[in-house]
C-alpha cells in the first residue's frame, strides 16, 4: 500500500539515471466494470511544462525516485480519456457526503494497492491522519500516539463505496443509504449548510420536490433565498406548493419583488392565495407567522363524523395535533385534540367534550405576545382570529418562540406538532 501524497513531488529519472522532472500527479481510469480505478498514466512536472506518461513506461511507481523505462526522448505520450481522472487535481481536498455519518467530510489523500504490475485506487482517506501525511507529520503523529500507549486514528472509506459525480461535483457515498433523499430533511438541510455553494447546488437539484420543500423548512429564510436563488421559476413555484403556507411566505418575503410576483404567478391558485394574504401582515404579527394549515370542523357533528371528516379532508394537513370546531356563523368556539377526538364515543357529539374556552391571539399581535401565550399555556399551537373570533391561521410553538429563543435551544426542542 502507498499514499498518493508520499508519492507527489517524487524525481522521476529515464532508464539511464538521468532526471527528467517531478512526479506532479497520477491519472487513473474510471471505468463500470473496475470498483476500483486503474492508474493509467503519470504527470511529470518540469521546468516550463508537463509530460503525461504512460504507466507502461514505468518500471516502480513506489520507490524513492520513479525510474522510467526509457530514455527521455524515447518517452511515449498519454492522452487522457474522457473517463480517466487526475488523482490529485480532482480528488484531493473535495467533499464527500457520508449518508452513514451524516456529515460532510474532505478527501484528505488516497491509498493505492498494488495488483501484480498495476496499481489501483484502493480507499479514500478522510481522516487526519490523512491530512498530517501531506504536511509531512504523519510519522511525527504515530510516534506520539506510540507513546501514549495507543494507535494513531486512520479513518478511510472503500472506493466501490465512493460514486464520483462530474468533475465540478463532490464524491458521493453510496452505502449505506441508497439515495440521499431519504436522510431527514434536517440532516439534509445541514448538510447543504456545509457544503461549498456549488456542491449545495448540486445536492439541492438531485433532490425531489417534496424533499427540497421539506429540507428548505428547516434553514432560515436568507439562507432559502440564496438556496433557490439559480433555481428555474417553475421549480421554485413546485417547491413553494409543497412548503407550508407560512414557509412559503417568509421565502417570498426574502426574494426581489419582481421574481415574488413572478412566483406567485405560476403557483397553483388556491395555494398561491393562501401565501398572498399571509404577506399583508407584518412579518413579526401573529398574521405574519401563522400558517393556514390547519383543520376546523362545524360543531354538529360527532366524534365519528368527525373523524371520517378528517380522513377526507385532512390527508395534506400535518398539524394535527388540534382541531378547532366553528359555529354556523364561523365563530371559534371549541377546540379538541385529536387525542381525545380518537378515544371518544364515536356516537359522542364534539360539542360535549370540546374545551370551550379557547386561548387566542388577533392578527396584528406581536409575535413576543404569541410565544408568551404558548408558553403560559403549555400549548403547541395557537389560533389567529379576526375581530369577529373567526379563526384565520395557527402558530405553531416553533415559529412563535423562533425569535425569542436562541437558535441552539429551539433546534433542541421536539416537534411535537409533527
Amino acid at each position: 500500500m502507498a499514499f498518493l501524497s508520499t508519492l507527489i513531488g517524487k524525481p522521476v529519472a529515464d532508464v539511464n539515471g538521468d532526471p527528467v522532472g517531478h512526479l506532479d500527479d497520477l491519472i487513473a481510469s474510471v471505468r463500470s466494470d473496475m470498483p476500483h480505478p486503474l492508474v493509467t498514466a503519470l504527470v511529470i512536472r518540469r521546468p516550463r511544462e508537463r509530460w503525461v506518461v504512460p504507466m507502461s513506461a514505468v518500471a516502480v511507481l513506489i520507490a524513492p525516485a520513479v525510474p522510467l523505462t526509457r530514455a527521455a526522448g524515447d518517452l511515449p505520450r498519454y492522452e487522457p480519456a474522457e473517463q480517466d481522472l487526475y488523482l490529485a487535481r480532482d480528488v484531493l481536498d473535495k467533499q464527500i457526503i457520508d449518508i452513514n455519518g451524516v456529515r460532510v467530510v474532505r478527501v484528505n489523500d488516497l491509498e493505492l494497492a498494488r495488483v501484480d504490475h498495476d496499481y489501483y485506487v484502493a480507499n479514500v482517506d478522510i481522516g487526519g491522519l490523512g491530512l498530517l501525511r501531506r504536511l509531512g507529520l504523519a510519522r511525527l503523529a504515530e510516534r506520539l500516539a506510540r507513546g501514549a500507549g495507543r494507535k494513531a486514528p486512520a479513518s478511510v472509506i472503500a472506493w466501490d463505496d465512493v460514486e464520483l459525480l462530474r468533475a465540478d461535483q463532490p464524491l458521493r457515498l453510496k452505502v449505506p443509504g441508497e439515495k440521499i433523499s431519504e436522510l431527514h430533511p434536517a440532516d439534509l438541510a445541514e448538510l447543504i449548510s456545509d457544503l461549498k455553494r456549488m456542491h449545495g447546488d448540486n445536492l439541492l437539484a438531485a433532490l425531489d420536490v417534496k424533499t427540497l420543500a421539506d429540507t428548505l423548512e428547516e434553514v432560515e429564510p436568507d439562507f432559502q433565498a440564496s438556496l433557490v436563488e439559480d433555481m428555474p421559476d417553475e421549480r421554485v413555484a413546485d417547491v413553494l406548493e409543497e412548503m407550508a403556507p407560512d414557509e412559503a411566505a417568509d421565502l417570498l418575503a426574502e426574494l426581489p419583488q419582481d421574481r415574488s410576483r413572478d412566483l406567485l404567478d405560476l403557483m397553483q391558485e388556491e395555494e398561491a392565495e393562501d401565501v398572498r394574504r399571509l404577506l399583508t401582515y407584518p412579518e413579526e404579527s401573529a398574521g405574519g407567522i401563522m400558517t393556514t394549515d390547519f383543520v376546523v370542523l362545524p360543531e354538529g357533528l360527532t366524534a365519528g363524523a368527525a373523524i371520517a371528516r378528517l380522513r377526507e379532508t385532512a390527508r395534506e394537513n400535518e398539524t394535527l395535533t388540534y382541531i378547532y370546531v366553528a359555529d354556523s356563523r364561523d365563530h371559534l368556539v371549541g377546540v379538541v385534540s385529536l387525542h381525545e377526538l380518537v378515544l371518544a364515543d364515536p356516537a359522542t357529539p364534539v360539542a360535549e367534550f370540546m374545551h370551550r374556552r379557547v386561548v387566542s391571539v388577533g392578527l396584528l399581535d406581536s409575535q413576543e405576545e404569541v410565544a408568551q401565550a404558548v408558553s403560559k399555556y403549555n400549548l403547541v399551537a395557537i389560533p389567529v382570529v379576526d375581530g369577529e373570533q373567526r379563526i384565520q391561521g395557527i402558530v405553531t410553538a416553533d415559529d412563535a418562540l423562533d425569535k425569542v429563543l436562541p437558535t441552539a435551544w429551539k433546534k433542541r426542542l421536539p416537534r411535537l406538532y409533527h
